[in-house]
């Protein structure tokens, strides 16, 4: 299926190099998934923005999977800073070092030729 509307403004800006989200300006408060309106006060006018593309991890887990069949894969929900939560995967640790309340920081990856965004832990 190819996306329209809004989630092709947030592909075509991903492959472009660029991660955006919404942020809605009746409100000021930010959106993804990307949409037409503001779920949190209806509003139809919402602006593309970076975000600081921070976040915590809220939750992860672990696929199991056989070596052959491409090996364990870990996938977690990240809370950006700025208030919206993201499913996506952390790079750059074994699936099982992935920790609730580990600090991230997003990037642009590609999988299966696709634009992804993807997080690798903050130091520190």
């Amino acid at each position: 299926m190819t996306p329209a509307g809004p989630q092709k403004q947030y592909f075509d800006a991903l492959a472009a190099g660029s991660f955006r989200i919404q942020r809605c300006e009746r409100c000021a408060r930010h959106v993804f998934y990307p949409r037409i309106q503001c779920p949190h006060c209806g509003g139809d006018r919402l602006d593309w923005v970076e975000p600081s593309g921070l976040g915590t991890v809220y939750s992860a887990t672990v696929f199991r999977r056989k070596p052959a069949d491409g090996g364990d894969q870990q996938i977690a929900l990240v809370d950006l800073d700025e208030g919206v939560r993201m499913m996506s995967r952390v790079e750059g640790l074994e699936p099982v070092e992935v920790r609730i309340g580990m600090r991230v920081k997003a990037r642009i990856a590609q999988q299966d030729d696709a634009p992804v965004v993807v997080f690798d832990p903050v130091e520190g």
